[in-house]
C-alpha cells in the first residue's frame, strides 16, 4: 500500500466532500463555458436569418457529438488510469500512460474523422438532413471535423490534469477555449461575412487554444506526460481499450434515450416538443456541477483505489452522493421560485408552460437520481469495471426509459412522458447503488500493468516451441 508521502496523489487525505466539492465546482465551470459558448454560437447564426442554417448546425452537432464520444471515452480511460498510477505510487507508468493514449487518441482522431468525411452525406442523411440543409451541415462539419485529433488530445491533456488535483487549470483551458469562440464568432460571421464558415472556423480556433492550454501545464507543472515511445504505446493499448470502448459505448446511449423521449413527446404535438426543448435548454444549465461529477469523482475514486485505501474509496461514493443531494436540493428550490420567470423569459404558454412548471417542480428533484448514475459510473470506470457502466447506461436510456415513458404518456399524455423517464432513473439508481456495494467489498490491490507483457507472452511461445 502507497502511504501519503507521494505528493502526486493529492486525494489519499484530507476531507473527501472537500475534494468533491472542489473538483465538482471548477470541472463544472469549464461545462458551463461551453454550454455558454454553443448557446450564444446558435443565437448568431440565428441572427442571420435563414433558418437553414440552424437546421444544419442542429444534424452537424448531433454527428459531432457521435464522433466526440470517442474523445470522452479516451479521456476516460486516461483519467482513471493516471490517477490510479499516482495512488499506486507509480509515476513514471501513469506518465506512459497518458502519452500512450494521447498518440491514440490523434491517431483514432485522424482515422476516424477520414472515415466519416468520406460518407458525410451519407452520415447527415441518416439524421434526416437534406436539400440545402444537407449541403450546409456538411460544409460545416468539414471544417470542424479534421480537428477531432487535436480535441482528442485537448481532453486527454484536461482528464490528466485532474487526475492530478488540479482541477483549476483543467477548468482554465476550457475557458479559454469558450472566450476565443465567443469572441471569434461575430468577427468571423458578420465583420468579416463568412456567416456559417465563420461559425466552424471559430470553432476549429477554440479547440486549438484548448489543447494549447491543457497539454502546457500538464507537461510543465506536472510532468505528466513521458517521452514517446512505440512500445509503450503497443503495450498499453489493451488497459486502454479495456476502459476507452466501454465508456465511448457509454456515452452513446444518451441521445438515443433522449431520441426515445423526443418521439414520444413529439405525438402530443408542437407545444410539447417546444417545452421539451426549453426544458433540454434548463438541464445543462442547472445541473451542469452534476454532469460534471463524473470526471471530477474519478480521480478521487482511482488514486484511493491504487493506494489500496479502500474505505476511502467507499467514502468517496457516499461523499458523491451526498453532494448530489445537495445540490439538486439548492437547485431544484431555485427553479421552483423562478418557475414563472423562466416560462415568461421563453413566452411559455399551455403545454409548454405545463412542462416546464412540472420540471422546476417535482422532475427537478429527479435529477438526483441521474447523479447518482454518473457517480457511480466513475466509479465503475476508476475500479476496473468499465463494461457496468456501459450495461448501466443502455439499460438507463433504453429499458429505463422506453417503457416508463410509453406507459406515462398513455396514462398522463406529455407529463407522463418525463414522469416515466424520471421513474426509471430511479431504479437504475437503485441497480447502481447495489452494483457499487457489491465492486467496493470485492476490491483488491490493482497490478501495475507491463507494458511489454504481450510481447514477452510472445516471446516465451515462440522459446518453448523452439521457433
Amino acid at each position: 500500500m502507497v502511504t501519503q508521502s507521494d505528493s502526486k496523489a493529492v486525494f489519499l487525505s484530507g476531507s473527501l466532500m472537500g475534494h468533491v466539492t472542489r473538483m465538482s465546482l471548477t470541472t463544472s465551470i469549464g461545462l458551463m463555458a461551453i454550454f455558454a459558448v454553443d448557446f450564444v454560437d446558435m443565437i448568431f447564426i440565428s441572427m442571420l436569418g435563414n433558418d437553414a442554417l440552424a437546421a444544419a448546425v442542429g444534424y452537424a452537432g448531433t454527428l459531432l457529438f457521435f464522433t466526440n464520444s470517442i474523445n470522452v471515452g479516451l479521456s476516460i480511460a486516461a483519467g482513471a488510469l493516471v490517477a490510479r498510477e499516482l495512488g499506486a505510487g507509480r509515476s513514471q507508468q501513469a506518465r506512459q500512460f497518458a502519452t500512450s493514449v494521447a498518440i491514440l487518441g490523434a491517431l483514432t482522431g485522424l482515422v476516424v474523422s477520414l472515415l466519416v468525411l468520406f460518407n458525410l452525406r451519407f452520415c447527415l442523411s441518416l439524421l434526416g438532413a437534406e436539400g440545402e440543409v444537407l449541403r450546409l451541415a456538411a460544409r460545416y462539419v468539414s471544417i470542424i471535423l479534421p480537428t477531432m485529433w487535436v480535441m482528442a488530445v485537448a481532453m486527454t491533456g484536461m482528464a490528466v490534469l485532474r487526475a492530478y488535483g488540479d482541477a483549476r487549470r483543467s477548468m482554465l483551458a476550457t475557458i479559454y477555449g469558450g472566450v476565443a469562440n465567443a469572441v471569434l464568432d461575430p468577427i468571423l460571421i458578420f465583420a468579416v461575412g463568412l456567416g456559417l464558415d465563420g461559425a466552424a472556423i471559430a470553432s476549429v480556433i477554440a479547440r486549438i487554444c484548448i489543447l494549447i492550454a491543457a497539454v502546457i501545464p500538464a507537461m510543465r507543472v506536472h510532468a505528466g506526460f513521458a517521452r514517446p515511445s512505440f512500445e509503450y504505446v503497443r503495450g498499453n493499448l489493451r488497459p486502454v481499450s479495456g476502459i476507452a470502448i466501454p465508456a465511448v459505448l457509454t456515452n452513446v446511449a444518451t441521445p438515443v434515450g433522449n431520441a426515445i423521449v423526443l418521439r414520444e413527446i413529439a405525438q402530443f404535438g408542437t407545444d410539447a416538443v417546444a417545452g421539451m426543448a426549453v426544458i433540454g435548454r434548463l438541464i445543462p444549465v442547472a445541473f451542469s456541477v452534476i454532469f460534471a461529477l463524473s470526471g471530477a469523482i474519478g480521480p478521487i475514486v482511482g488514486q484511493n483505489f491504487g493506494a489500496g485505501q479502500y474505505d476511502r474509496v467507499r467514502q468517496a461514493f457516499l461523499a458523491g452522493v451526498k453532494f448530489t443531494a445537495v445540490y439538486v436540493c439548492l437547485i431544484s428550490a431555485t427553479l421552483f421560485l423562478l418557475r414563472a420567470p423562466i416560462a415568461d423569459l421563453f413566452q411559455a404558454q399551455g403545454e409548454t408552460r405545463a412542462l416546464i412548471y412540472l420540471f422546476c417542480g417535482p422532475l427537478a428533484l429527479a435529477s438526483f437520481f441521474n447523479g447518482v448514475i454518473f457517480v457511480a459510473n466513475a466509479s465503475f470506470n476508476n475500479l476496473g469495471h468499465p463494461v457496468y457502466s456501459t450495461w448501466v447506461n443502455w439499460g438507463r436510456h433504453t429499458l429505463g426509459t422506453w417503457p416508463f415513458a410509453a406507459a406515462g404518456a398513455y396514462i398522463a399524455g406529455a407529463p407522463g412522458v418525463l414522469l416515466g423517464q424520471a421513474l426509471g432513473g430511479v431504479i437504475f439508481a437503485v441497480v447502481c447503488r447495489v452494483l457499487v456495494r457489491r465492486v467496493v467489498s470485492q476490491l483488491s490491490a490493482p497490478k501495475p500493468v507491463d507494458p511489454f507483457a504481450g510481447q514477452n507472452r510472445l516471446q516465451a511461445l515462440f522459446g518453448r516451441r523452439g521457433w
